[in-house]
């Protein structure tokens, strides 16, 4: 595969005095496009007000910074109202209505990555907005608009044109917002940051894996996700998927360094990652990752809800259920190299720890 791998930081593609709204595009990371996946972020002042839109593409929603407010609106169901904090992960499925607020003087930063293969554009989100310039109302005529709505000219013009903003507002006044509801998250979000491990290694590296028993929509989405934390200097073992699916790996902190390799036994990529760059490693490509001083943090989604992995060392590796005269003769060495290889990573699985 002759494919640009380099990881890219979004950019922006709207905005105004509430917050932004930046994307990747595929023109600059052509996996987007390849791998039918979309990849965005949300940044909502304070005040901000992200007005209620449906997206062409299921998602999941990775709350970066902050905490704020989320509104959703599943088809043919009531509105959930939803406290979100750093750490939350939301499965949003395709034709769903959000909206997002911030009330806090602390920034909130939303991650979207879905699957785009529904989509208007490949390896690109495409909203549609309910109100705004640009809504969707804006492009029927006020008789339709009223027939639809049963309103007489006047109210239509008042009620399509009354908002100037374009996607993301700063609200003024007393609007008070909908409260948001325990009972509302439940199925609808999960916290990262403090849901039971899924993985965790002493000075290597913990896991928390979404997937359908912990939060059902994933099925719907039809992705699964994880939040992966690795310690200083520690490494990630080299892995991949081995039931075709992509993963879409989006730096949350720290940085470290990355290895790529394709399927013919050569490297692809080697770089270094930093918090926001975002990168694509490409189906049964194998991917090794390790740390630097200050440790590394990042959050993927992989293209299937319940995704299977293997890894290339540590306990849990293959080299470990393959006998030792397999081994002696693929890597055409002798008994005692061989059982001196066996020997090593007997205890470490997924994450190993800085050499002492």
């Amino acid at each position: 595969m002759d494919i640009n791998l380099t990881p890219q930081l979004a950019k922006q593609v709207y905005g105004g005095n509430g917050g932004s709204y930046h994307a990747w595009s595929p023109s600059e990371l052509p996996m987007l496009r390849e791998g039918n996946i979309g990849a965005a972020k949300l940044a909502l002042e304070k005040n901000g007000f992200a007005i209620p839109r449906y997206s062409d593409s299921s998602k999941v929603a990775y709350v970066l910074q902050g905490s704020g407010v989320a509104g959703i609106v599943l088809p043919e169901s009531e509105e959930k109202v939803v406290a979100i904090k750093t750490g939350d992960a939301l499965a949003l499925p395709f034709g769903v209505v959000t909206w997002w607020y911030n009330k806090e003087d602390t920034e909130l930063v939303v991650l979207f990555l879905g699957d785009t293969s529904k989509a208007h554009k490949a390896g690109e989100f495409t909203d549609f907005f309910l109100t705004g310039s640009n809504g969707i109302f804006t492009g029927f005529s006020t008789e339709f608009v009223g027939r639809a709505w049963d309103l007489d000219e006047n109210n239509v013009k008042t009620l399509v044109g009354k908002q100037s903003g374009k996607g993301i507002v700063k609200l003024e006044g007393n609007i008070t917002l909908p409260v948001p509801k325990e009972e509302h998250k439940k199925g609808m979000a999960l916290n990262c940051l403090e849901a039971p491990l899924d993985v965790d290694i002493k000075n290597g590296g913990r896991v928390v894996v979404l997937n359908t028993k912990n939060l059902p929509l994933v099925g719907e989405v039809g992705l699964g996700a994880d939040l992966v934390r690795l310690d200083g200097k520690a490494m990630c073992s080299p892995g991949f998927s081995c039931d075709s699916a992509l993963q879409v790996t989006y730096i949350v902190r720290g940085s470290g360094r990355v290895q790529v390799v394709g399927v013919d036994g050569k490297r692809v990529l080697e770089t270094t990652l930093k918090a926001g760059n975002l990168f694509i490693v490409p189906r049964f490509f194998v991917v090794s990752k390790i740390a630097n001083d200050e440790g590394m943090e990042w959050f993927s989604i992989i293209t299937t809800p319940n995704p299977i992995f293997t890894h290339m060392a540590g306990s849990s590796s293959v080299w470990k259920a393959l006998s030792p005269t397999v081994l002696q003769a693929a890597f055409n060495v002798d008994a005692d190299v061989e059982k001196h290889f066996r020997s090593k990573r007997t205890a470490d699985a997924i994450f190993f720890p800085p050499p002492n």
